[in-house]
């Protein structure tokens, strides 16, 4: 699992002007199953998604988002394994040979 912080490196009224395009793009990445979670940070500097499949993969999806294409976001991807979770979560913890 992967959690990836996304950083603003423009203003936000650049943001905004992507930003309808880039929740179709979230859309689209869970529609596919590789996003389970995202969302603003706050203060709004950026955003946390939590991500799942494979590395590359992850990384050539990042690239198509329309914040990266525009240049208005900078991605650091944290690679972890969940063990433990709360009651509810239990599909987000690694199992041997998942």
């Amino acid at each position: 699992m992967y959690i990836v912080s996304l950083s603003y490196i423009a203003p936000l009224e650049e943001i905004d002007a992507q930003l309808e395009q880039h929740v179709l793009w979230l859309k689209q990445c869970y529609a596919d199953g590789l996003f389970l979670a995202s969302g603003r940070k706050e203060p709004r500097t950026g955003g946390i998604i939590l991500a799942r499949g494979e590395r590359h993969a992850l990384q050539l999806r990042l690239a198509q988002d329309p914040f990266a294409q525009a240049g208005l976001a900078r991605y650091d991807i944290t690679e972890f394994h969940p063990s433990m979770t709360v009651a509810g979560l239990e599909i987000l913890q690694d199992r041997p040979n998942a």
